[in-house]
Order: structure tokens, then sequence, then C-alpha cells
């Protein structure tokens, strides 16, 4: 490899990488009104208010919408980290690309949320459990009980262990700020307008089956990560998270969800998923994993911890090309 270009992948893709998950690990999300998933969903909302119209070309429409988002989230990424480079050098560059990252990395903030179901839970709380987890998940919460509070948690941690953490993580790899804010842009529209309702099943659907493309590498690579964390953790199982893997990866609705929720249902020993109220309509969905206990609060800290050691070995697998190439500099 070029030493230039050796020098650059350093500098913009391997150090930001690893000081963005050390900073959300350590601080957890900056929040701010200049948060860029906070400026990325501003974007949705306005282009969805100028191009959404009932009838004819919706689905088109909804295509434009997605192109925009994230072309234009790619764009400006590329742009600050430019814009530090010329005002700074190779360390301004690095410092904004670090401080993106950070921003596109939702470890901490997932464990923080999730925690607060977990500890309303142990105090018997369910009017706040209930509150607590309608944070996280896009259900109905008002008709569940203690154990599918936990079930609803656990699977949103299982499911944002790749988007919310290890996918980030590998498109910043593959394709450094702009990919990783092109990713974020389309997995921002799928949480926006992704639903398959009246409103968004035709306008929101070419932004879903994008956001379905991009996780469909990092989806697999996390699950079989997962299953590594299993096989590490004094309270998994790695050879039920492998079985359940295999055996129950399809049943989920989304192609790529199902592959972190098998293998979090496999590890923990608890069923997962099945019938679910949304906006006010039950979904038949079905089962993942055996039926050999209830699902309890300390499932929640359990996924954490499969979270968390999945994400440092998916950091460990993207930093491999820095390794190779500090060794041959």
């Amino acid at each position: 490899m070029d030493s230039g270009i050796a020098e650059a992948y350093l500098w913009y893709v391997s150090v930001p990488l690893a000081a963005g998950f050390l900073l959300d690990s350590l601080f957890g999300d900056p929040l701010s009104k200049a948060h860029p998933v906070v400026m990325i969903g501003r974007l949705i909302t306005f282009c969805e208010h100028k191009l959404y119209k009932k009838g004819r070309r919706e689905l088109a429409r909804g295509a434009v919408l997605a192109v925009i988002v994230s072309l234009s989230s790619a764009a400006v990424g590329f742009l600050a980290v430019r814009l530090a480079s010329a005002v700074a050098g190779r360390a301004g560059g690095c410092i904004a690309s670090s401080l993106i990252c950070w921003s596109m990395i939702a470890a901490k903030g997932l464990k923080t949320e999730s925690t607060k179901v977990q500890n309303a839970l142990e105090m018997n709380d369910m009017n706040e459990a209930r509150r607590a987890v309608s944070m996280i998940v896009g259900r109905d919460t008002e008709r569940l009980d203690a154990a599918g509070v936990t079930r609803a948690a656990v699977e949103t941690v299982a499911e944002n262990t790749s988007d919310g953490v290890t996918a980030p993580l590998f498109w910043m790899a593959v394709l450094s700020v702009p990919g990783l804010c092109f990713y974020k842009a389309v997995n921002t529209m799928d949480s926006m307008i992704g639903y398959k309702n009246e409103r968004y099943m035709l306008f929101g659907r070419f932004a879903a089956r994008l956001d379905d493309v991009l996780n469909f590498i990092p989806a697999r690579v996390s699950a079989f990560l997962m299953t590594a964390a299993a096989a590490l953790l004094p309270y998994t199982d790695a050879d039920s998270a492998l079985r359940i893997y295999i055996r129950d990866r399809k049943k989920s609705a989304s192609p790529n969800a199902g592959c972190t929720e098998a293998v979090t249902a496999g590890a923990l020993g608890i069923r997962l998923l099945g019938p679910a109220w949304y906006f006010g309509k039950l979904y038949d969905k079905k089962y993942i994993g055996d039926d050999l206990r209830e699902a309890g609060p300390a499932d929640i800290a359990h996924a954490n911890g499969l979270m968390y050691l999945t994400s440092v070995l998916m950091l460990a697998v993207c930093e491999i090309p820095a390794a190779v190439i500090i060794m041959n500099l």
C-alpha cells in the first residue's frame, strides 16, 4: 500500500474508530441541538413535509427523500473533515473524524436507557418500567407485563448491537466518515419512515430496503462475533447461541435484526419476539429462541454485557488493517 494512503487511513479511519468508541464508552452520547443525528432527523422531517403526497408516485417521492438525505449527510461529513484538515492539518481532520464517529455510536446510551428499565423492574415499578421501555422501543407498551417489558428491552439491545454500534464501526472502517454518515442517515430514515403502516408503506419503502442492504453484512458479522462473545462470558451459552441463530434467524420480519436477536435469545436461554402491539394493532410475530424460562431483569444486564463485548470484538476486527499497516511501516 502506498505510504500516503496508509498514513491517511491511520489518521482518518483507524485512530478515529478507536477514539470514537472510547469516547462513547466513557461519556455516552454528546447530546446537543447540533448533534449530527438530530440534524439528520430534522432534514428527514423537512424533506418529508416537502415531498410526501398521498397517491401516485409515493414510492418515487420516498426514494428521492432517501437519496437527498443520505448523500447530503455523507457530503456534510466529508466537508467537515476536509475543513478541519485545511485549518489544522491531519490532526484537525483526525479530531473531527473522531468526534463524528463518537456521535454516531450508541453503546453507552443503549446501556443507560435499558438499565433504567432494569432498575424499574427490580423495584417492581411497572408504570416506570413501561415508560422507560417506551423510550427505546417502537411497540405499544401499555399492555406489557414484567416479562414482556424485559423481552422488549433485551430485543432492543440485541438489535441495536448491530444497528447502533457494530454497523457504524463497520462502515467507518470501510468508507471512513462519509460512509459512516451515509449509513447513519439511512438507519435514521428507517427508524422514522420505515414503518409498514398506511402512511409509510410506499413512501418509506426505499429507505427501509436500503437499510436492509447496508445492514446485511454487518448484522451477520455481528452475529458471528456475538457468538464468540457468548463463549467468553460466564453467563451465556455459545452452543445454544449458534444453534438458535441457525434455526431462528429468519423468523424476524427484518432480514437482519433476527441475526443478533437469535444469538442473544440462544445465549441467554430465553424466548424473544412473539406477538406485539404497534399503533393499536396486534402483529402476530414468530417467537425466537426456546421457552426454557421467563425473562428477568438480569437478562437486560447480560444482554448489555454481550453487546459491549461484541462491540469490542468488532472494533478489533476493524482495526486489523491498521495493525497490518503499522507492522509494515
